[in-house]
């Protein structure tokens, strides 16, 4: 088993979250108003201070970037600290 970079790895996981991020809020844009309100809520929960302005998704996307990039951290740190070397 080799060991991670995170460099590569980080950048991946912020493609991930962040075409997650955009395909999320275009299903939140096509809902009913009753879903629209709860999907609001959940958005609420997860990016602190959202709210659906433009400056209020610029600030989740940069959340988010930051919250792939300490999941990246940990990630690669916990693979490649069990590696067992031989």
């Amino acid at each position: 088993m080799d060991k991670l970079s995170l460099k590569s790895y980080g950048w991946k996981c912020v493609l991930g979250l962040e075409v997650l991020y955009v395909i999320c809020l275009g299903y939140g844009a096509v809902l009913s108003e009753s879903a629209k309100q709860l999907h609001s809520a959940l958005f609420g929960v997860l990016i602190p201070g959202f709210n659906w302005g433009i400056g209020s998704i610029v600030w989740g996307a940069v959340y988010l970037f930051v919250l792939a990039w300490i999941f990246a951290w940990y990630y690669v740190w916990m693979h490649n600290s069990s590696i067992i070397r031989k």
